[in-house]
């Protein structure tokens, strides 16, 4: 160590001294609300003190980071400059409002007018960003030390680098154990580190904007889709994927446990025989929205035809897509997309973000939208694992003991499938409270709510956990899914007229017509499908509209 320390004179450059003095005034000055969330997770009464300490530093060695491969040459001073007016900005909202700078953040920012931000500006705005802002952004240009040669400075950064890793990797050792469990039950915190989280933001905004703008070819599809009517009422569809549910879980199904007890009391028709496209969600999701059967589905391919979702659009059907997953793997690049995976829209978060915030703000949506057919798309987080037990809050842990563990080989059978099936009676809950969403509009459109998985679960059957088995050698639980349908007393299909077909074998290759069918509109696209039951559905829909025409 003593070594070390007479070597740092050599190692650090004026340059990169100064940046690293700069990162560590962004995080003493900028991160107020982080460590405001650390103290309340960790309090130093109860003999967390050291910790703390620990968490300091390991995010102040990560800010060291950012800053000094982010600033290089003649550009640093600016550079700087800039992430110092930046940082005070995202500071003062994340203090004052409770906000995080995520991309849909960085969105509202960009889609504001002069008039909405007038509505900010405030004296405790305007001294803050003098004070950690304005006059540092300017200290910074006028002293800010002149950048040596390339090779020097990349030198030091590279020496600097590894220097900032090694008191990193010694900072976390003793603490090993309290990482693991921060990482783990602690990950929106991550999203109050400043500027570190807004950079990222930044960076991903940025990439997907310029993702959804590039000159894709699109091949449409169902050109020659037409509105079959006379139309009685306007749709309003909810259509629910779910994320790693096997249907052998739901009581529906037959399960020994009650996962379903609110649905149960709901007219609903649960699907017994229904296998996903995929194996993982970046396959399932784009191929289940897709015109390409699973044969011939590749996410390539896909991307270069209209999926179903664009096809309504066209329609006239007004299209929403919530997530609170990863993302639409490229389905809703071009509807209206809302990420409910921050708290930034979704009030309902706690460790981590619930399903059920899902909700937050559609009957507004609904209302505004009266006299046109409504499709609304909820991404659920659902049973993604393998740490089921965080997917549902505490008030839903019927079975115990659950494992609290992601590697699953530690924890006991008993413990995964109680934990597993927690996650399960969450989404029974969550679904439930769409029906009841969905009952409010029952008179105003002709509603119903579809529910499907993307893809289900291995919980330890031979040896297997977890799920993305090749397609062809992939056990049964990872492919049979749960699909559930609910129809309003106006929708065009009552659930006695599917439930001849609850054991009728159904996949993901179903769902693009399935939605053609409940907007009423009809394409050669879908005479070739093999479902009897839509066949069956079309036959009596041609009779109901003979009927009213009458």
């Amino acid at each position: 160590m003593p070594a070390i320390m007479s070597s740092l004179p050599r190692i650090v450059t004026k340059n990169n001294g100064f940046i690293i003095l700069t990162a560590l005034f962004v995080m003493l000055t900028g991160n107020f609300s982080l460590f405001q969330r650390l103290l309340e997770i960790y309090p130093p009464a109860h003999g967390h003190l050291l910790f703390l300490g620990s968490l300091a530093v390991f995010f102040s060695c990560l800010t060291i980071l950012l800053f000094l491969w982010l600033n290089h040459g003649k550009a640093t001073k600016w550079v700087l400059a800039l992430l110092l007016l930046l940082a005070s900005q995202a500071a003062y909202f994340m203090d004052t409002f409770g906000v995080v700078i995520d991309g849909v953040m960085l969105d509202n920012i960009l889609q504001t007018d002069m008039h909405e931000a007038a509505g900010l500006l405030s004296f405790s705005l305007l001294w803050r960003t003098l004070l950690f802002g304005l006059i540092p952004a300017w200290l910074v240009l006028k002293f800010a030390p002149k950048p040596q040669q390339f090779g020097t400075e990349l030198k030091s950064k590279l020496m600097l680098t590894l220097l900032v890793v090694a008191v990193l990797v010694v900072n976390i050792l003793p603490f090993n154990a309290h990482y693991s469990s921060f990482i783990r039950e602690h990950k929106t915190t991550r999203y109050y580190a400043n500027p570190n989280y807004f950079t990222y933001s930044l960076i991903k905004y940025a990439h997907e904007r310029l993702r959804s703008t590039a000159l894709i070819p699109l091949e449409a599809t169902a050109t020659d889709a037409t509105e079959v009517g006379p139309v009685e009422r306007t749709e309003l569809v909810i259509v629910v994927v779910g994320e790693t549910a096997r249907a052998d879980r739901f009581s529906l199904n037959g399960y020994h446990r009650l996962t379903n007890p609110l649905l149960a009391k709901e007219d609903v028709v649960s699907l017994k025989n229904v296998s996903s496209c995929g194996t993982s969600t970046g396959e399932s999701v784009p191929c289940m929205f897709s015109v390409l059967k699973r044969k011939d589905f590749t996410r390539e391919k896909a991307s270069h035809h209209a999926n179903v979702l664009d096809v309504l659009f066209e329609h006239g059907v007004q299209i929403l897509w919530r997530d609170n997953n990863s993302d639409s793997k490229g389905v809703a690049t071009r509807m209206v997309y809302e990420n409910f995976k921050s708290p930034t829209l979704n009030p309902v978060c706690d460790d981590e973000c619930r399903d059920i915030g899902m909700l937050h703000g559609l009957d507004d949506y609904i209302k505004l939208r009266k006299g046109k057919d409504i499709l609304i798309v909820l991404h659920q987080m659902g049973n993604h694992g393998p740490e089921y037990y965080r997917r549902y809050p505490q008030s839903f842990e019927r079975f115990t003991p659950v494992c609290k563990n992601s590697d699953l080989g530690d924890c006991s059978q008993e413990q995964i499938d109680n934990a597993y099936d927690n996650a399960i009676l969450y989404t029974d809950y969550f679904l439930s409270q769409v029906i009841q969403l969905l009952k409010q509009y029952d008179d105003q459109f002709a509603t119903a709510m579809l529910y499907v998985s993307d893809h289900g679960e291995s919980l330890g059957e031979h040896g297997i956990y977890l799920h993305a088995a090749p397609y062809a050698i992939a056990p049964r639980e990872q492919t049979h899914i749960p699909a559930i349908i609910w129809m309003g007393k106006h929708f065009d299909y009552t659930t006695d007229q599917l439930k001849p077909y609850r054991d009728y074998p159904f996949s993901h290759d179903e769902l693009f017509c399935t939605l053609m069918l409940a907007f009423e509109l009809k394409s050669h696209t879908c005479e070739s499908s093999n479902a009897l039951l839509l066949q069956n559905l079309e036959i009596h829909h041609a009779q109901k509209i003979q009927t009213l025409g009458k």
